[in-house]
């Protein structure tokens, strides 16, 4: 956007000069600069008019089990690109252990990211000690997200009422044809 602003701004400038200088005569300052208006005008006008991402919150250390119950971040994967094709910006959650469950080390965001082909901005691993269920329960919650999971979170219910409702859920699975959402069970007026 500060691109943006500054291109036009500068073709702006460029193009008050070109006419002050040159009058209305065509001259190549006065084409680079109109040309330059445009472009800013149209990469400003493509940032304003960008949609606000549809935030989902997927459980990862849940859809890891999806197939086979076998972790396999594969899994995770092709959850992540089913949902970015429907319209989805998707926020990943994993507990700590995560690295442990699908190779021998740990694996951070980093980590996972290359994993996944996901940025690392959108993938969170919870702390040692500290489950991810809290964690992604309580973003989901600040964005007004569903959550990608099959876990009922009957221990969270105490502390997060809000997972009683089933609607709050998009369920799923997956098998040798890849993973499998439950669109039909959502409510119209989260779809993007």
């Amino acid at each position: 956007m500060v691109v943006s602003l500054v291109l036009l701004a500068g073709s702006l400038l460029l193009l008050g000069w070109s006419l002050l200088t040159f009058g209305s005569i065509l001259t190549p300052a006065l084409l680079v600069a109109a040309l330059g208006v445009v472009v800013g005008v149209v990469l400003v006008l493509r940032f304003r008019l960008r949609a606000a991402p549809v935030w989902i919150v997927i459980d990862g250390s849940n859809v890891l089990y999806w197939r086979d119950e076998t972790p396999n971040l594969h899994t995770v994967r092709q959850c992540v690109e089913g949902l970015v094709r429907n319209g989805w910006t998707p926020l990943l959650w994993f507990d700590a252990n995560v690295g442990y469950l699908v190779g021998s080390q740990y694996m951070g965001p980093h980590e996972l990211s290359r994993a996944l082909r996901y940025p690392a901005s959108h993938i969170n691993v919870a702390p040692k000690g500290t489950p991810a269920d809290p964690l992604l329960i309580e973003q989901a919650g600040d964005l007004g997200a569903r959550i990608v999971t099959n876990d009922r979170f009957r221990d969270w219910v105490e502390t997060y009422p809000q997972v009683a409702d089933a609607g709050l859920f998009l369920r799923g699975s997956a098998s040798d044809q890849g993973v499998s959402l439950r669109f039909a069970e959502e409510p119209a007026r989260k779809r993007a």
